[in-house]
């Protein structure tokens, strides 16, 4: 059966581009109010250009999950909520074997978005959450395994997936479910990104590397952001009154377990 959000806030970090934004279009078309918050200074105008498309009240504010005097801004401006989903992350290449300093940056910035931004926002924005509602958290297919010179994003998505895990005990006296998405390889800015980088360090071709990642998941073709919704509305919605603490693989048969 179709989900029906209406009535419902739903709020989305990283919402405004990528598999956020597939997520966010999801929660539209299923009748919820959206408030969507990201880094760039589009925010506002895809909000706006939502807003006509969907006829539902859209919000887009500007913030730096890893800024607390941002989030708290943030949470200030942000009304009542049912639904938080904690989706903005950052994905870069961290070989440790690489001696630059902007790798020992990257993997501090990569630390300071995906572990603390993500347990920073449900802080700030918990006292506004009603007692039975949900949050929804991206973590990744490689929170669950992992993979050569992407360290501190594979550790930081192994740390979602805990602190998940560690809040749905915490927060269940208040009937909040607490669950986590990992998405596999999907079409996005951040994952051709890091698909060039893997190009890059090992000389190989984007295009047979992409066919070799296709050719290890159980169902051909690589998922758009829109493939993505429907876990995080199951998760959000009723149906999954039962379900916390729990990390769902989205990747199309790659990884089983």
């Amino acid at each position: 059966m179709p989900h029906d959000f209406t009535g419902q806030h739903v709020v989305i970090t990283g919402g405004n581009m990528g598999l956020g934004a597939g997520v966010a279009r999801g929660f539209l078309a299923a009748g919820a109010d959206l408030t969507i918050i990201g880094l760039e200074p589009d925010v506002a105008e895809v909000a706006a250009r939502w807003a006509d498309e969907f006829g539902r009240a859209v919000t887009g504010v500007t913030c730096d999950i890893a800024d607390l005097d941002q989030v708290a801004a943030m949470a200030a401006a942000c009304g009542p909520l049912d639904v938080l989903v904690n989706n903005a992350g950052l994905e870069r290449i961290t070989p440790i074997d690489d001696p630059s300093p902007e790798i020992d940056a990257t993997f501090r910035q990569i630390t300071e978005v995906n572990i603390i931004g993500t347990f920073s926002v449900i802080r700030a924005l918990l006292h506004k959450m009603r007692d039975g509602g949900r949050i929804v958290n991206t973590a990744s297919m490689w929170g669950k395994t992992a993979v050569a010179e992407f360290s501190a994003y594979c550790a930081s998505k192994h740390a979602v997936i805990g602190l998940t895990r560690s809040l749905a005990q915490e927060l269940a006296p208040r009937g909040i479910s607490v669950n986590a998405v990992c998405p596999g390889w999907v079409r996005t800015e951040a994952s051709m990104r890091s698909l060039a980088a893997m190009s890059a360090r090992t000389g190989r071709d984007e295009a047979a590397l992409l066919d070799e990642i296709i050719g290890a998941q159980a169902l051909p073709g690589l998922m758009e952001p829109t493939d993505m919704a429907d876990m995080y509305l199951f998760l959000a919605s009723d149906a999954a009154r039962n379900i916390t603490g729990q990390a769902f693989t989205v990747d199309r048969g790659e990884l089983m377990q």
